[in-house]
């Protein structure tokens, strides 16, 4: 884990109760990743976990590691612009990425630094890893939002809801209620379009609600579920399907970007792409996201 903010490391904390293997949290304030491991390894002994967790701001601790998870980095604060938070963050994850390739260079690694779409490309063109070893963690979170709101609505089990989430993680994100199901029940079996339409756009602004309602700060503790989701699924070779930030070479129409779509994870990382048959309108905002998307890409230098 790089980064033992909110979100790193409340996904160490995840990630140590299920055992999945042994941890080393890294960040480049001194005492901070040292002091947490060492809170968690104390609560193993009450919670029941044997997982090893090292904190350390040495990148040579995490030398052979089979997954690398990129938290590092700054949240957009007010009066920094989206250039702002691109560069200062492209920098971070740049210098990072540099260090994975030089200690773990068999590793997949999963992104969650914003703005993600960006720093995930940033990330694969420093480390220098091959596409689908190196994705970035989106779709999953958005799901989940998308998931609750209709389960709240429906006031039934959030168990019950699979959702679809797949495009830009931002504003410019394409919730899919045609492939969204409650105990395989097409959600719009279920509710009217104008309901659907509500939580969709709900579904969009799920980060800034929080945010807003927080003050300061930003979502942790769903982020990292999604993330744990993830990690699992490479860890065990599960080939799961979970929506990610995937490197696209031709797929939904588009060519060397990363972009959220359906994925199968494994051991390897991304191992296949599944292509979803959208309606105009979705089509339409796809193509915006990614035009987005491909713009600042070109003006980034790594």
């Amino acid at each position: 884990m790089i980064g033992a903010g909110n979100v790193g490391a409340t996904t160490v904390q995840r990630l140590a109760e299920l055992e999945l293997g042994d941890i080393v949290m890294t960040d480049v304030v001194e005492g901070m990743p040292q002091g947490k491991a060492l809170d968690l390894m104390q609560a193993g002994a009450i919670k029941g976990y044997d997982t090893t967790i090292l904190g350390t701001n040495n990148y040579s601790d995490i030398a052979d590691s089979d997954l690398v998870i990129i938290t590092a980095g700054i949240a957009r604060k007010p009066g920094m612009s989206r250039e702002d938070l691109i560069k200062t963050n492209s920098r971070i994850v740049g210098e990072v990425s540099q260090n994975i390739a030089k200690y773990a260079p068999k590793a997949v690694v999963i992104i969650v630094t914003n703005p993600l779409d960006i720093i995930t490309y940033v990330a694969m063109k420093a480390t220098g890893f091959e596409s689908k070893r190196v994705f970035g963690m989106s779709g999953v979170l958005d799901a989940g939002r998308f998931a609750t709101f209709i389960a709240e609505e429906l006031k039934c089990s959030r168990k019950n809801v699979q959702a679809m989430v797949i495009g830009g993680h931002g504003d410019l994100m394409v919730p899919l209620p045609q492939y969204t199901t409650v105990s395989g029940i097409p959600l719009q079996d279920l509710l009217p379009e104008e309901t659907i339409s509500r939580l969709v756009k709900r579904t969009v602004n799920g980060g800034a609600e929080i945010v807003d309602l927080l003050k300061q700060g930003s979502a942790f503790y769903a982020p990292s579920s999604a993330i744990v989701a993830m990690a699992e699924a490479i860890i065990k070779d599960t080939k799961s399907v979970h929506p990610a930030c995937a490197y696209l070479d031709g797929q939904y129409g588009q060519e060397g970007i990363y972009f959220g779509v359906p994925v199968k994870l494994g051991a390897a990382g991304v191992e296949e792409i599944i292509e979803l048959k959208l309606n105009q309108e979705q089509n339409d905002i796809l193509r915006k996201s990614s035009e987005s998307i491909r713009k600042i890409i070109s003006q980034i230098e790594i």
